[in-house]
């Protein structure tokens, strides 16, 4: 039997895992800064961190999950400034557009979404205690962390005490790499910031991006807690400031293991507007390409492995996602005797699968091992089905290992939608004609559709309807 083994990012090696309280995880993510669209890179990311929480569920885990949102920094003062509007309404604009576009992914909310502008006590509390310790320090514009006096800093993104610079300081929220520089905790107010401002005990002003984390993470989850996940690009400077402050301030442990998930690339080139290969989720939807295809190329890709995404391989996708949910149809309308069914191989198959899907998951959610086997299992049953050898009972079986599947890949039983009206329309008309026996106006109505992307279905219980792929 298989251990459940992650990568962890701080100690650069597999760990088998075990959660502080048993049967319990806790599980921050580094949500989305809402100052525009989240685009398909960020979504790698957040469907990764989907992947892993339906997966420890699936373990048995209860999973207290909190992903923040980013309200206040850099850029969303910026834009807000850019349009003249408050920042509140600027960020609520776009933390709309985000909770959308995750319902769409069919991502599983989070326990709680907690904003920075709301946890502004919590943060200058940290700043207080960080003072005291000694690892913080007052200047004329702001307070900032002073990463010589942390001995542990550096060791996240393995960075030598070489490349820190003495007394060098930055004030941005995101700089280069290879500033390695005392950065900002609480910024005090200047005319820039206009009315984005606290009044509070260590100051007028607003925090730095990197104290939000910690504050939020820490009073939702405690400290320490289990698991932290976000992209690669988080490393450094985000994630080592984290640690800095958390276990600066509260002189324990911050977090037990750090899951980071890999760049996607367009076409093999970095994402960029420049090379007009950015997309948002809307932008390749708007492309005609279905949700549950994007969710699926998505995390179709080993999580720390770089992700190739081409509007071919969503067409794939969306090939294979179309044949798992027709298989499932088939198997409901499965009506054979009990004397011809092979229950037993069906159990074996199911056991097997369910074996091997699991064994590659426990392995740091190796997927493409895992998407083998649940395609293998479809594919054996399907000749035990071409054979007339399932009936209802087992038919009934073989949908609750796919039903199993799918509580971890979330891919397979969302795609049933409402029935847009223009298709019902047009779906009404063919019956009509075919009942007065109009088959070419029939006929031309399905072409009609097919067009359109849908195809029809003509069975004992009256016509289905399914999206498919137009290659």
């Amino acid at each position: 039997m298989s251990v459940l083994e992650f990568f962890n990012t701080l100690t650069r090696k597999k760990e088998e895992f075990h959660s502080i309280r048993k049967g319990h995880v806790t599980l921050y993510t580094c949500g989305p800064t809402v100052y525009n669209y989240a685009h398909i890179g960020n979504f790698r990311a957040y469907v990764f961190g989907d992947l892993l929480k339906r997966y420890l569920k699936y373990k048995g885990y209860s999973v207290r999950h909190a992903m923040n949102l980013t309200d206040v920094d850099d850029k969303t003062i910026k834009g807000a400034v850019a349009e003249g509007v408050s920042l509140k309404e600027f960020t609520e604009r776009y933390s709309k557009f985000f909770f959308e576009d995750v319902k769409t992914l069919n991502i599983q909310p989070a326990d709680v979404y907690p904003k920075a502008t709301g946890h502004i006590p919590e943060m200058v509390g940290i700043i207080k205690k960080l003072l005291a310790n000694g690892v913080a320090y007052q200047t004329s514009d702001g307070i900032y962390f002073a990463i010589k006096k942390f001995d542990g800093y550096g060791r996240l993104a393995l960075l030598e005490k070489t490349q820190l610079i003495e007394g060098a300081r930055v004030s941005r929220d995101e700089y280069d790499k290879e500033s390695v520089q005392d950065f900002a905790l609480w910024k005090f107010w200047d005319k820039e910031d206009g009315d984005v401002f606290w009044e509070t005990e260590i100051g007028k002003g607003r925090p730095g991006w990197h104290i939000e984390c910690s504050a939020m993470s820490t009073k939702y989850l405690g400290q320490p807690f289990d698991m932290h996940t976000g992209g690669v690009d988080l490393i450094f400077p985000h994630h080592e400031n984290e640690i800095s402050q958390s276990e600066g301030a509260e002189g324990r442990k911050f977090v037990n293991f750090w899951l980071h998930c890999a760049h996607l690339v367009v076409d093999r080139k970095k994402m960029s507007k420049s090379l007009g290969n950015f997309y948002t989720l809307r932008d390749v939807l708007q492309r005609g390409s279905s949700p549950m295809a994007i969710r699926y190329l998505l995390l179709s890709t080993h999580y720390r492995q770089q992700l190739n995404f081409t509007f071919d391989e969503v067409k794939a996708a969306e090939r294979t996602v179309d044949s798992l949910v027709d298989f499932i149809r088939r198997l409901r309308e499965v009506s054979g005797s009990a004397a011809s069914a092979d229950r037993e191989a069906v159990a074996k198959l199911g056991a097997k699968a369910l074996e091997g899907f699991e064994q590659a998951l426990d392995d740091d959610l190796e997927i493409s091992p895992a998407l083998a086997a649940v395609h293998e299992y479809a594919h054996d049953v399907n000749r035990l089905l071409a054979a007339g050898r399932l009936d209802k009972e087992s038919a009934a079986h073989v949908i609750g290992v796919m039903e199993k599947f799918d509580s971890v890949l979330g891919v397979m039983g969302y795609v049933e939608e409402e029935i847009p009206t223009d298709v019902k329309a047009l779906i009404d008309k063919r019956e009509a004609a075919r009942k007065a026996g109009d088959w070419r106006e029939a006929d031309r109505i399905r072409e009609v559709l097919r067009q359109q992307g849908v195809i029809l279905e003509d069975a004992k219980e009256g016509v289905r309807w399914r999206r498919f792929s137009q290659s």
